[in-house]
């Protein structure tokens, strides 16, 4: 049997007690901070969830870029909107009717944004008559697309009074809302610098 001179056997012995020590107090001192630490609290996820975007169309918003979503909260409405592929005729309607500044101007607003698709389902004679008449038609349908305050997704549904006088009314909960009963939100929650916008697929008209 081998054996180590008596000065190395003791070295030997007293590194290999050291690191036994060294990893039960290791384990003790794991032991007693996974005991000590509080659980994290139940909400924190479902907060996150629920102040993020949602909606199929939000798929399409750029990761990066002009588009996406960090460049859009850095911009008011209207300039975050001429940065959104999907709200090209809406940026036309707005720069028409002169309401650029005013939207950009304006402090906490709720804007529900109808796309490209929505305009295209318009008949034509109606847009055109709305196109035809940027101060007086025009200007009271994008109007009636404005609610003052930034509505939060619980806050959404119910009626809200429009900048143009009329009401509008949201149904829903969670993420799948209508507006006036067949407009539906499509990507929405999305923050711009002085704005909540909810992309919809319907232009909406007001009663007066």
């Amino acid at each position: 049997m081998l054996r180590l001179p008596s000065p190395r056997r003791a070295t030997l012995v007293g590194v290999l007690g050291m690191a036994l020590l060294a990893a039960a107090c290791s384990g003790n001192d794991t032991g007693t901070s996974a005991s000590q630490a509080p659980a994290a609290p139940a909400t924190t996820a479902p907060s996150m969830t629920a102040s993020a975007p949602f909606g199929a169309a939000c798929s399409a918003v750029p990761a990066t870029g002009a588009g996406s979503l960090d460049a859009l909260a850095q911009d008011p409405v209207a300039t975050a909107a001429s940065n959104t592929p999907e709200l090209s005729t809406l940026v036309t309607a707005v720069k028409k009717a002169d309401l650029a500044g005013t939207l950009n101007s304006a402090q906490g607003i709720t804007v529900f944004a109808p796309t490209n698709d929505a305009f295209a389902a318009l008949p034509k004679p109606t847009l055109d008559k709305a196109l035809d008449d940027p101060k007086g038609l025009l200007t009271t349908v994008l109007t009636y697309h404005v609610v003052p305050g930034q509505l939060t997704p619980d806050q959404l549904a119910g009626s809200h009074k429009t900048l143009q006088g009329d009401t509008l009314q949201v149904t829903g909960s969670g993420q799948d809302f209508t507006v006036n009963g067949n407009s539906s939100v499509v990507c929405g929650n999305i923050k711009t610098a002085n704005a909540t916008v909810y992309l919809i697929d319907q232009v909406l008209l007001p009663t007066s």
